[in-house]
This record gives C-alpha cells, sequence and structure tokens, in this order.
C-alpha cells in the first residue's frame, strides 16, 4: 500500500516540513530517481543540472512558471541519505538567508523502500518561514506522490537504472 494519502506535515516548533512514504521498489531505484539529473526530472520540476554528485557539488532545478533554484550537495551516502541545500527563491544565490536543507532518508522493506524527506532550516527565512512552509508541504506531497508513482511505474527505465555506482570523496569520483 503506497502512503500517497497522506500529506506532509509541518513543524511549526523545529521549522520543517516531512514526509516519509512507502515506495514499492528497491533503495537503488528510489536513489536513482532522487540523485540522476534525467529522473529528478520525471518528479520533480521539469529540469534538474546535477553535474558533479558529491558533497559540495552544485546545480539547478528549475521549475515551469517558477524559475531555477541553486542546489549544493550537503550529504551524499549511496543509499542511505541524499541531502542538498536549495534556495527558496529563484535565481537567488544560496546564502543561509534564502535557503533550506532538504535531506532524504532511504530505508529497505523487503522489497521497498522507505523514504522520508525532512526539509529543515525555514526560521533562517524571517518573514517568509512560514508561508514557506505552507508552500513546501503541499509542494513535497505532490511531488513525492509523483515520485512515487514513477518509481513503481512502467515508464521508470528498465532495471534498477542506477548509473554505475563510482567511488566518490571529496576530491571527486574516483578514476
Amino acid at each position: 500500500m503506497t502512503t500517497t494519502d497522506q500529506q506532509a506535515s509541518i513543524d511549526t516548533e523545529a521549522f520543517q516540513v516531512t514526509r516519509t512514504v512507502i515506495v514499492h521498489a528497491p533503495p537503488s531505484r528510489v536513489w536513482a530517481a532522487l540523485t540522476r539529473d534525467d529522473l529528478i526530472a520525471r518528479w520533480f520540476g521539469q529540469e534538474a543540472h546535477l553535474p558533479d554528485l558529491r558533497v559540495g557539488g552544485e546545480g539547478t532545478f528549475g521549475f515551469d512558471g517558477y524559475g531555477h533554484f541553486a542546489v549544493r550537495i550537503e550529504e551524499y551516502d549511496e543509499p542511505t541519505a541524499f541531502a542538498f541545500t536549495w534556495t527558496n527563491q529563484a535565481g537567488a544565490e544560496l546564502r543561509p538567508d534564502s535557503s533550506t536543507l532538504v535531506r532524504f532518508t532511504l530505508t529497505p522493506e523487503g522489497e521497498s523502500t522507505v523514504l522520508a524527506v525532512v526539509e529543515s532550516g525555514f526560521e533562517r527565512l524571517g518573514d517568509r518561514a512560514e508561508s514557506a512552509m505552507t508552500d513546501n508541504r503541499s509542494g513535497w506531497t505532490e511531488e513525492l506522490d509523483e515520485l512515487v508513482a514513477f518509481v513503481e511505474g512502467p515508464g521508470f527505465p528498465a532495471g534498477d537504472a542506477p548509473v554505475e555506482s563510482v567511488a566518490r570523496s571529496a576530491d571527486g569520483p574516483a578514476a
């Protein structure tokens, strides 16, 4: 049973938006959907550009009608945790007062994956914190529903679809 009927929730004291879903697919498929440009754009916005998949790597996510949002990878622990900081305003630079942290954790559960997302740091947005949490609550509800449908559906590339794993370090991919 997919938990797409549950919405993301807001914790106003912790300034966080959270949601957990069960994806009826192995963690490798879910990981690929979270980290591959071509797959991210199938469920999260319309464009993704993450050319440097390592901690500190930067890129953008593009959403029709909203613009492009700067992204920096903060955690890359395949296949259990992936986190990025992203701007709260299209076209803005990554700064503490204009960005939040999104962290995904993947936990295998039989043939499925429990996927949790926590977006934090809204308190740094000042007057925009409450509206940003409300907007992103709706966003994570819709976007994770799209991720589940995509990963579980027939449109997902054959096999588990991860790019061949590459050992990653602070110096970049291994040769």
